[in-house]
Formats: structure tokens, C-alpha cells, sequence
């Protein structure tokens, strides 16, 4: 309980936090407009609604949310106006911009989750924010999972070994969403999964009347997201979520009704999602058009009569919390805090920028030429370089380039050669690196363990190696937990997890529904959280469901924060010669190119497949583990060394010497490859078969090209269409290893076919490769 002094101290310092924010977004558009940041988007008329969600934001809970809250960061007392601008400006100095080292646009918050060591830091006492993304309504699959971990902790028998990363899973995700956003998938689906899990998450929709220019009755049924939701209602003896309507300009109002939903929802982990109406945005969409092109001269003045700031202002006079003058001159000061604030960010952002120029210049005016002209065109360099005001790497860069160009003889050439290359380089530092871990926690770091095959090791079905393998882990690491389609009840449609949840439980080992892009999700939160999911697409082909998320959050999360954030989800599927159209896709090019920040992991047997698993988990690194759907019934020996053996990640595996031709390919084609090579081996042809073992990376040590010095021909086979991973390997090759140089004959690349392969065993024959086609295009080879 407040005394009414402390309780009118709260609410000036709430107005205080809303005015500072309005400021932020005024001056940030005008940065933009006069050239100083190249792009804005502000969270002015969510100011209030802000303030107020922030109030009940607890140590250990997370936010997941979008691009207009500012306000609630300020509030958290999570970012300052300054940190706020140096990332307007792309500062790329983490100290400067603490949420993305610059690699985000503004308003992308985050805070971070490990230390440089990569462990995971004390989460259950920190307030944590995970790394904002663009995407429309892409931080709802990731919120799910954030919210699902608190399930996880809470069911956990394990709470003293976790107890760093929750408090008895208390903690709730607070999501924030625009109502246009709501109009997604992302967001549909996410409501239902949370609503049948009974997760602890907040789902704030701020309601402005607009998708960009699209008004909300052509967006959403019924006008209303808030209606259209009632069939999820939660019931006395059903589940689903809570819903509240509460006005964006009402704050005493919010405040109660955010208190008491969020009490509840900690306690009982029912989802609740608050619909914020009357929203206004006094600046409009975003720097890049006005709102006035598309609300009429009514709605216009209808915002500026019920702006959350100006309705706060009355509330607080109304009920003499504060007079006029006081609130004039509060709002005075903030004006003058958020105009400082913005100076310092500039200067401390330029200041290594023209410490650079000045630094160049002093070199290029220094360069020794004999020809009067050609000194006045350096001198003219060194000076516009100087004398830029507001100078970007890049223009330093291209100076000291143009220099060079201008004076090729000179001796002093090679200085600024050399003053150049260390400008690259610490420029890749700062704008090209974490794209993986780098540091203790990588799984390039990983070293090989061999598997242990006893002499009277048991011949077990593929899937067994798995089922044995996964009941060891899940024994050992408390941290595990798998789902998806099919893996609890029934242990997987493969039977990898064959009575493992009868055995180790169904808080650890679950069923989920049909619904791929929030099964990536509900993995994305549990790993930022410092859990190790292990998530399962049920094949490969439904990839494409969860690929978004895959690709735009997890391949860009521990690079967005410049390492401050780890995701080490692994998503388990299986693949290739399945039969038909669906179920038979080996679409490898597209995730190499779509997931760059993932490891892609395609191991040709179930043994192959348990070692990448150990590896991965020493590691906080994302990847996919691609099983071969055919291999299931394969017959493998049961290794000893169960969980201590590990694959290395880039490094092929040469399972066929030979002299004659280089075979390079990985997972199921590897079977139809040796059919092929036994009988090629009858006609004399004797060929070398590679397993790249990992698409990404990709055989750091160059050992195919070894390969290719001694047999002077080559091959890349496998069952994507053409241009695809075949491509991929060829390109990495002939052009990185610089294989071209040791052909005796021209390579070749043997894929699938350009269309999808047809049902039935024939259909498979004709549209992926067979080994009489494999037989006749290295017979071909052979004849060059």
C-alpha cells in the first residue's frame, strides 16, 4: 500500500517516462528527415498503455515483443534515451547500443542472456528481454515457447539445478503486438497452442485503428480481434485464455485490470490476451509517409483529443496529483533530457568515425608523388575528407581506395595499403561477426570422440540406436526435453522415443498438435531460456511451415546481439526417399541459403546421427539433424559409448577409397551410390565416395579437393533439384577449394529432377537419382 505521496510520486515519475518517450519519438523522426538515421518507427500513443504493463513486469519474466516499445524499456528502467538514439544512428558499439551493437533498426530491444563465456547468467533474477525482430507477428511463435519454459521449470523434478533460470516457473512472457499484426497466422496459431498448453503468457495488442492505411474492418472479423477471440474464452471446466478490453488513454484503469490479470495469470499460467483500444498515433505509421494521406480531417482530431498523454495530463489535474505548472514544467524538463541525451549518443557515435578520417587524411596528405597535379588531387582528398562533418566508415574506406587508385607508384602506397586493411578488419569485427559462436560454447569447437563398437556389439535396427541413445540423455541432462507430432504417446512415428515417456515423463517428452511454426517456436523460448529442446518436424518436406521463424529469429539471434543472446534449439526431422509429392522433398539448397546461422546436419545412419546430437549439446549453436527416413530398419552395431562419442562438424568422411573418381554426396544417395561403385568396380572403374557428413559448414579443411588431386574427376550427387545442394558443393569446391585447377575432365553435378517426385517406387526411380543413372554419367566421366 502507497501513501497518497508515494502514490502520486509513482504516477508524475509514470508521466514523467510517457513525456520523456513522446519526446524520443518526435526528435527521432526529425533525425531521420534531416539524414542523421536512415530509418524510424516510434511507439508514440502507446506511451500510457506502456507505462502502466511495465509496473507488473517481475524479475525473471521475459519480453517478447515488436518495434513500438520504447516506452516500456524506459519504464523497466531497461534502456536510456541515449542508448535509444546510438541505435537510431547504427552506433556499432555494443557499449553505445547494448541491444544489437547497431545491427537492428531502432526500437529492437534486448538484454543478455549469457556471458561471453556463453552460460546462461542468473535469468531467474534479471528482467529479461529477448531480441526483437521485424517480421509482422514473428515474435509470437518464440513468446510461446518463453512462456511454455515456465511450464517446463514448474513440472521440473530438477528445480535446484535450474534454480538460476527460474523461480518454480513463475515467470511470465509479456508479448506486445499490433492489432494489424494479428491478422497472421503467427498469431492465430500461437493463441491456440497457448491456449491448449496453459502457458503464462501476456499478449498486449495495441488497437490504433490501422494496418499501416488499411483500417481494422478490413483486417479482422468483426472489427475487433478482441471478439473475434471469444470462442477461446477460457471456462470453468475448459481451457483457453483470459480476455481484457482496457482503453489505451485510461490509466488508473489499466493498472487494475493489468494487476489483477497478471496476479492471476502467474499463479494459474491461463494465457490472457488485453486488447488496448482507442490507440492513437500522432506521427502516423513510420518516417516513410504521413497518416494523413489516408485518415480523414475527423479521425485526425478525434487522436489528438484522446492522445493517452493529453487524457493522463487531465486525469492527474482532476484528481489534483499535480497542477498545470508542475506538469509544464516536468514536461520541460524531459524536453531537455531527451535533447541532451540525443547529443551524446551523436557525438560518441561519430567520434571514432572521425578519428578515423582524420587519421587517413593526415596519410593521404603525407603521400609522396612527383607530379605537382596529381599532390593537389590528394591534398583536395585529405581535405573533403577532413572537413565532412558527419562522416561514415565507408567514406574513409573509399578515400583511402581512391587514393591509391590516384597515385598506384607512390611509395607511400603500401602504408596506406596497410592502414586500410586494418580499417577491413576491424570493420568485420563490427559489422560480420557472431553469426556463430565464437567462443568456448561452439560447436566447431567440439572435439571428435570415436565411437566405442565392441567386438560382440549387438546388430540393432537404426531406430534403436536412437531409442537406446535417447533414453541414456534424457537420464543424464535434466535440461532435455523433445516434442512435436507423434513423439510422446506413440514414441515417435519411427519409434526413436519407443516408451521413453512412460519412462522419463510427459513434462519432458510431448505430444504437440499439428503446428510446425509454433513447435519451432515453443523450441526458440525454451533454448533462450537455457533449456536444450529438441524439436521434431515430422518430415522434412514440413520444414516450409516452421521455416519463417527458423530463418528470420534463430539463424539471426546470436549475431542480432551480437553474441548476447544463445539459441541452441535442435530441430529433428527425417527426409529423402520418401515417395510422393509431399512426404519426398529434399530441399537442402533452400535451408543452406534460408538459414545461414543454423548448422544443417545430414547424416547417412541413425549411429552418424547420435553422434551429432552429443555434439550439438556441448554447444550453444542452432542446427537441424536430418535422419534418413530409409534407415530406420537398417541394421547398425550399438556403439558403448553411447553418449560420450561425437560427430565433428565440416569434416567429410571418405567411406570408399579410389583412385579413378571423387563421389561426393551425403545421407540416403550414399545407398544408391554403392550399388553403383560395386558395380562400376566389375567394369575397372574404381571410385573415391566422400560423406560431407554437414552441408553448413562445409568441409573446413578442404579435404575433397585432396580427393580430386588424386583422381582428377568429380562428381556431387543428391536428391535436390537442380541448382540446389548439389550446386551448393560444387560451388564450394571448384571455386573455394579451387578444384578447377586438378579436372581431367569436366564435373558434374546428378540431382533430382525440376519437378516434384511422383507417387510410387517408380516415381521415385525417375525423378531422384537411380544408380543406372549414376553408372552412365561416370561411364561418361570416364570417357573424357
Amino acid at each position: 500500500m502507497l501513501s497518497f505521496d508515494g502514490f502520486r510520486n509513482a504516477v508524475m515519475q509514470d508521466y514523467r517516462i510517457a513525456v520523456v518517450s513522446r519526446e524520443v519519438s518526435l526528435l527521432g523522426r526529425r533525425e531521420v528527415l534531416t539524414g542523421k538515421a536512415k530509418f524510424g518507427i516510434f511507439g508514440d500513443g502507446k506511451e500510457v498503455a506502456q507505462v502502466a504493463m511495465a509496473k507488473f513486469f517481475q524479475k525473471g519474466d521475459f519480453r517478447s515483443g515488436y518495434y513500438r516499445d520504447q516506452t516500456f524499456m524506459f519504464a523497466t528502467g531497461l534502456a536510456t534515451v541515449e542508448q535509444y538514439f546510438a541505435q537510431l544512428y547504427a552506433d556499432p558499439d555494443i557499449e553505445h547500443d547494448p541491444f544489437s551493437a547497431g545491427r537492428q533498426m531502432n526500437a529492437h530491444f534486448a538484454t543478455p542472456f549469457v556471458d561471453e563465456a556463453g552460460n546462461w547468467l542468473d535469468l531467474a533474477n534479471r528482467k529479461n528481454i529477448s531480441s526483437d525482430i521485424a517480421p509482422t507477428a514473428g515474435q509470437m511463435p518464440r513468446s510461446l515457447g518463453l512462456a511454455f519454459a515456465s511450464k517446463c521449470f514448474r513440472s521440473s523434478t530438477h528445480k535446484k539445478e535450474l534454480e538460476h533460470l527460474s523461480n518454480n516457473g513463475n515467470e511470465i512472457c509479456f508479448c506486445t503486438i499490433g492489432d494489424a499484426s494479428t491478422t497472421e497466422g503467427h498469431f492465430w496459431e500461437t493463441m491456440n497452442a497457448a491456449g491448449v498448453l496453459q502457458v503464462p503468457l501476456a499478449v498486449f495488442v495495441w488497437d490504433d485503428g490501422y494496418g499501416i492505411s488499411v483500417p481494422k474492418n478490413i483486417q479482422t472479423t468483426k472489427g475487433s480481434i478482441s471478439t473475434a477471440l471469444r470462442g477461446f474464452q477460457k471456462g470453468e471446466d475448459t481451457n483457453g485464455i483470459n480476455i481484457y478490453k482496457v482503453k489505451a488513454w485510461d490509466y488508473a484503469g489499466m493498472c487494475e485490470v493489468f494487476e489483477e490479470a497478471l496476479h492471476q495469470l502467474r499463479d494459474t499460467h491461463v494465457p490472457v490476451l488485453f486488447h488496448v483500444e482507442e490507440v492513437t498515433q500522432p506521427q502516423g505509421h513510420s518516417t516513410s509517409g504521413s497518416h494523413e494521406r489516408y485518415k480523414s480531417p475527423e479521425r485526425l482530431e478525434w487522436e489528438k483529443e484522446w492522445d493517452c498523454l493529453k487524457k493522463m495530463k487531465e486525469w492527474m489535474i482532476e484528481n489534483e496529483l499535480a497542477t498545470a505548472d508542475e506538469l509544464a514544467e516536468l514536461e520541460a524538463e524531459a524536453k531537455t533530457h531527451v535533447r541532451e541525451s540525443r547529443n551524446l549518443a551523436w557525438e560518441k557515435y561519430l567520434a571514432p568515425i572521425k578519428a578515423q578520417a582524420a587519421q587517413a587524411a593526415e596519410l593521404i596528405r603525407g603521400t609522396m608523388v612527383n607530379d605537382i597535379d596529381l599532390y593537389g588531387k590528394l591534398q583536395q582528398q585529405a581535405k573533403d575528407l577532413q572537413n565532412n562533418k558527419e562522416p561514415l566508415r565507408r567514406d574513409v574506406l573509399r578515400t583511402l581506395a581512391l587514393a591509391m587508385e590516384l597515385a598506384p607508384q607512390s611509395p607511400s602506397v603500401a602504408e596506406l595499403k596497410a592502414h586500410s586493411q586494418s580499417l577491413w578488419e576491424e570493420s568485420k569485427a563490427l559489422y560480420n561477426s557472431h553469426l556463430y559462436n565464437e567462443g568456448p560454447k561452439s560447436a566447431m569447437n567440439v572435439q571428435e570422440v570415436k565411437p566405442l563398437i565392441p567386438s560382440d556389439a549387438p546388430l540393432v535396427n537404426g531406430y534403436e540406436v536412437l531409442n537406446k541413445y535417447f533414453d541414456a540423455l534424457f537420464t543424464s541432462n535434466p535440461k532435455v526435453y523433445a516434442f512435436g507430432e507423434d513423439v510422446g504417446h506413440i514414441g515417435d512415428v519411427n519409434q526413436g522415443f519407443a516408451g521413453l515417456q512412460d519412462k522419463h515423463g510427459k513434462d519432458r517428452i510431448l505430444d504437440t498438435g499439428i503446428r510446425e511454426l509454433t513447435i519451432v517456436g515453443q523450441g526458440i523460448g525454451m533454448a533462450l531460456r537455457g533449456l536444450r529442446p529438441i524439436a521434431e518436424i515430422q518430415y522434412l518436406d514440413y520444414l516450409l511451415y516452421g521455416l519463417q521463424p527458423l530463418s528470420d529469429d534463430v539463424a539471426t539471434t546470436h549475431f542480432r546481439t551480437k553474441g548476447q543472446h544463445s539459441c541452441p534449439l535442435i530441430i529433428r526431422t527425417r527426409g529423402h526417399r520418401l515417395e510422393g509429392i509431399w512426404h519426398s522433398g529434399s530441399p537442402l539448397g533452400m535451408m543452406i541459403n534460408a538459414l545461414r546461422g543454423l548448422y544443417i546436419c545430414v547424416p547417412r545412419n541413425m549411429v552418424q546421427a547420435a553422434g551429432f546430437y552429443n555434439t550439438l549439446l556441448q554447444s550453444n549453436d542452432p542446427a537441424i539433424v536430418v535422419e534418413c527416413l530409409n534407415g530406420y530398419r537398417l541394421k547398425e552395431k550399438l556403439p558403448s559409448n553411447l553418449l560420450e562419442f561425437t560427430v565433428p562438424l565440416g569434416i567429410p568422411e571418405v567411406i570408399r577409397e579410389g583412385t579413378d573418381i571423387t563421389i561426393v554426396s551425403y545421407g540416403s544417395t550414399l545407398r544408391i551410390i554403392q550399388d553403383a561403385t560395386d558395380r562400376l568396380a566389375k567394369e575397372g572403374i574404381s571410385c573415391e565416395v566422400i560423406d560431407v557428413q554437414t552441408l553448413l559448414p562445409f568441409d573446413i579443411h578442404h579435404q575433397i579437393v585432396e580427393s580430386l588431386k588424386k583422381t582428377s574427376r568429380i562428381v556431387f550427387i543428391d536428391e535436390d533439384v537442380p541448382g540446389g545442394a548439389s550446386a551448393y558443393m560444387y560451388n564450394k569446391v571448384m571455386e573455394e577449394q579451387k578444384g578447377y585447377q586438378w579436372l581431367d575432365a569436366a564435373p558434374r553435378t546428378i540431382t533430382a529432377k525440376a519437378h516434384r517426385t511422383g507417387y510410387g517406387s517408380d516415381g521415385d526411380y525417375f525423378g531422384k537419382p537411380n544408380a543406372e543413372e549414376i553408372i552412365n554419367v561416370i561411364r561418361e566421366v570416364m570417357a573424357e
